[in-house]
């Protein structure tokens, strides 16, 4: 839809307040200059498109007929707010969405009062929502809360712990299904089937048509069916519905699109007491047909042409490296391929994970868990000790959700399982929420675990090939977001011991000890001191567990030792190095370089890796400052 500039709603529309002035026949159209208005600015810079295009007509009815920030907005996977933060006076600083200094990606609560709740990682909206619920009720507030959740999050376990809470505490609260059956891949599992059961069911949909058609619209017995029509759906369908069997009151399912409906019901909801769960299916990428038409491509696209619907990639050239993430996409299938024992688990990651390509070659030992981090390493286990290798790759900062799995379900039953964990430290313009820095100081707490990170792509290749040999036990693999550093990296295999380092550099003044592709950024400082006269010994770790100790001794004998991680300073490879010089006696001056204490916002790669001090440039500063 096409929108003249004399007829423009969005330039008036400031915050909410603004947007309760119009009527609510000019809604349509605003919604659909928001839609223009992502579309154009998500074009240049690039940002979560699809999700936040199916989502426009919801936060236009939400903030219409509930008055935020008085009332309790929570977003589930949160980069399907970006209409609410443009009608939520951010529609201005727009342009910098996910840049450094710029607004966040996500909802965040320092940066606006209507953000009521932080989000990033998935499933989180119901919690977090009853507890807003909760309180209004113990405080005596007439607040609403509703929480909205979408993107395939429903399959997170924490959602269903939520629901299940919320229904007992009989909590005040609205949760809205925002249903568009895909999450960056297509959703999957019983819920995903039972959901498109729903909405899919021919006889229902037929009889509740003809009922409306027949039926005036002030008819009481068409009113009596309306507050009938869960135990209808449920005699036609052939089944209970799940949400009313945890105490919500389920409507729906309803166009997310249509936006007059959507704020009728919504207002009718309003009046209504108790756990209410509305059912909204919406298509995500609405209005931008390349969207619609390949909705993982489309879900965070990077630049395009929003005329020709093309987006600015480069063509693949082989001369250059490629991305860890498809590195390990062809290497899983080339070891699987060899290895009959081996399988593959993801939690709702195939695509960006690469596991996407086994998927396709071997299906029947490829699995997709949805959602579910957890249940993802523990369902790993299971197959571990039924006799299969489980390779479960989980985004690194996904990977905290399942901890206790890693501990408990694995560690302590020493099994034999490799967990590959991708986007391993600072990972850019998703921002705190997203960077996979705690991972090597969190895993290097727990027994029985290998923790390695490769420098560039031949060495992932080898620590995955080492990693399946038999009996290599419980065996961890960290790797960046984004490109490594040897164009030729698909060559033979090679096993590598597990617990030992290499020397790239020799030297004698200063040794930097450095673990993964930050060594690559190492070898380029290297080259700016050495022209400073400054003799450098240059040492891959390789392993944080087990630690090459004998590495770690001869760089004792150092006047000065630097360490580099893309990790916290704290609990990392830092502060390994630290107790092993503390335990045995030396006395070298020790500079430890990564991630500071304190969460880390978005901004590129580079940019971030400066403000930490570990770029080249910072490095360089480091040896020769002698600090």
């Amino acid at each position: 839809m096409e929108i003249s500039p004399l007829e423009n709603l969005l330039s008036g529309i400031d915050s909410p307040n603004d947007l309760r002035k119009l009527h609510v026949y000019q809604l349509e159209q605003l919604a659909a200059e928001i839609r223009e208005f992502i579309i154009d600015k998500c074009s240049a810079n690039p940002g979560h498109f699809g999700a936040s295009l199916g989502a426009v007509e919801i936060a236009v009815a939400l903030h219409y007929v509930f008055n935020t920030p008085y009332d309790k907005l929570i977003w589930d996977v949160g980069h399907q707010a970006y209409a609410h933060k443009i009608l939520t006076g951010r529609k201005n600083a727009f342009d910098s969405n996910r840049k450094l200094n710029g607004l966040s990606g996500f909802p965040k609560m320092e940066e606006s009062e209507y953000d009521a709740f932080g989000v990033g990682h998935a499933s989180t909206s119901i919690s977090a929502g009853l507890g807003f619920a909760v309180s209004a009720r113990m405080n005596g507030e007439n607040r609403q809360t509703v929480a909205v959740i979408g993107d395939g999050s429903l399959t997170g376990g924490m959602a269903f712990e939520g629901l299940n809470n919320a229904g007992w505490e009989n909590a005040d609260m609205l949760v809205i299904l925002n249903d568009n059956n895909i999450a960056i891949d297509p959703s999957v599992g019983a819920l995903k089937k039972y959901l498109t059961h729903i909405t899919s069911s021919s006889k229902y949909n037929k009889l509740k048509k003809n009922i409306w058609n027949i039926l005036g619209e002030g008819s009481s017995i068409r009113w009596l069916l309306r507050h009938l029509g869960n135990v209808i759906k449920s005699a036609v369908v052939y089944e209970s519905n799940f949400f009313e069997s945890l105490g919500f009151r389920y409507f729906g399912p309803i166009d997310g699109h249509d936006v007059r409906t959507l704020t009728t019901m919504l207002t009718r909801l309003k009046t209504i007491r108790g756990p209410k769960l509305l059912h909204v299916v919406t298509q995500k990428g609405k209005g931008y047909e390349p969207a619609e038409r390949n909705q993982t491509e489309w879900h965070a696209p990077g630049k395009f042409d929003r005329k020709t619907g093309k987006i600015r990639t480069t063509a693949l050239d082989f001369s250059k490296p490629a991305r860890y993430q498809d590195v390990f996409g062809e290497t899983i299938i080339e070891l699987a391929e060899q290895n009959p024992r081996i399988t593959g688990i993801t939690p709702a990651m195939a695509t960006g994970c690469s596991l996407n390509r086994m998927m396709h070659r071997i299906p029947e030992r490829t699995f997709d868990v949805g959602i579910a981090e957890a249940h993802a390493v523990t369902f790993a286990a299971g197959l571990a000790v039924a006799g299969w290798l489980p390779f479960c790759n989980i985004y690194s900062s996904f990977l905290q959700r399942a901890y206790d799995s890693v501990i408990h379900d694995v560690a302590l039953q020493k099994l034999n399982m490799v967990l590959c964990i991708d986007r391993g430290g600072l990972v850019g313009e998703d921002g705190a929420t997203h960077h996979g820095v705690f991972d090597l100081a969190y895993l290097r707490l727990v027994p029985n675990l290998i923790i390695a990170a490769p420098m560039n792509e031949i060495e992932l290749r080898n620590m995955m090939y080492t990693a399946q040999l038999d009996n290599a036990g419980t065996f961890s693999i960290r790797y960046p977001r984004g490109v490594g550093a040897v164009p030729d990296w698909k060559r033979d295999f090679g096993k590598i011991t597990v617990g030992k380092g290499r020397i790239l550099h020799e030297g004698t003044d200063v040794a930097i000890l450095s673990i993964g592709h930050p060594g690559n950024i190492v070898a380029q400082a290297i080259r700016a001191v050495e022209e400073k006269g400054i003799s450098v010994m240059h040492c891959d770790m390789r392993f944080l567990k087990p630690i090459d100790e004998e590495l770690l001794a001869r760089a004792g004998r150092f006047k000065r030792v630097i360490t580099v991680e893309d990790g916290t300073v704290t609990g990392g490879l830092g502060s390994a190095v630290a107790e092993f010089f503390a335990a045995n006696n030396c006395n070298a001056q020790l500079t430890r370089l990564g991630v500071p204490d304190r969460f880390i916002q978005h901004g590129t790669i580079d940019e971030l890796q400066s403000l930490c001090g570990f770029d080249v440039n910072g490095i360089v500063r480091t040896v020769v400052s002698g600090q």
